[in-house]
């Protein structure tokens, strides 16, 4: 055991989410710890037609409640304490202020893993919130294809 009490897992909906949750979750399970299901909807950018300051609980929040809910039923384990967190905000931001509010001993996040100019124009959520926490970061990488080996003599 780790000694981990309180897990902050922060998701978002892509192809890595029950992989990030999985892992998230055993590591709550191990450590008899609460673990915090994290979703920050990015707010929504000047030029959409919504108005700011948008009133709380909007439709997107409801959604990601909705699919967090899901996950947990199909993915956790009745003896896992899980608490859903939704939040409307910038990601990198929220997940490292929900982290302190909780103060959580451990985040863990997944990372898309770009790379290049990619990375320079979309940046990374994981890195700045390994560069802000108080706490360890545990990121989750998509793992990549594995290479062909060539035959083993016989």
């Amino acid at each position: 055991m780790l000694g981990y009490t309180k897990i902050l897992c922060a998701v978002d909906f892509d192809e890595h989410l029950i992989t990030t949750f999985l892992l998230a979750a055993a590591l709550a399970k191990e450590n008899d710890a609460t673990l915090y299901v994290l979703h920050v909807a990015r707010v929504p950018a000047a030029d959409m037609d919504v108005p700011v300051p948008f009133a709380g609980n909007p439709r997107w929040e409801r959604d990601a409640r909705t699919r967090l809910e899901e996950l947990v039923r199909h993915h956790g384990s009745a003896n896992l304490h899980t608490e859903i967190c939704i939040k409307s905000g910038l990601p990198d931001v929220d997940i490292v202020r929900e982290a302190n509010d909780r103060d959580v001993d451990l985040i863990v996040v997944g990372t898309h893993g770009r790379a290049g100019v990619r990375h320079l124009l979309l940046g990374s959520v994981a890195e700045q919130v390994i560069r802000e926490a108080r706490c360890p970061v545990l990121v989750i990488r998509p793992a990549k294809p594995r290479a062909k080996r060539a035959a083993e003599p016989t």
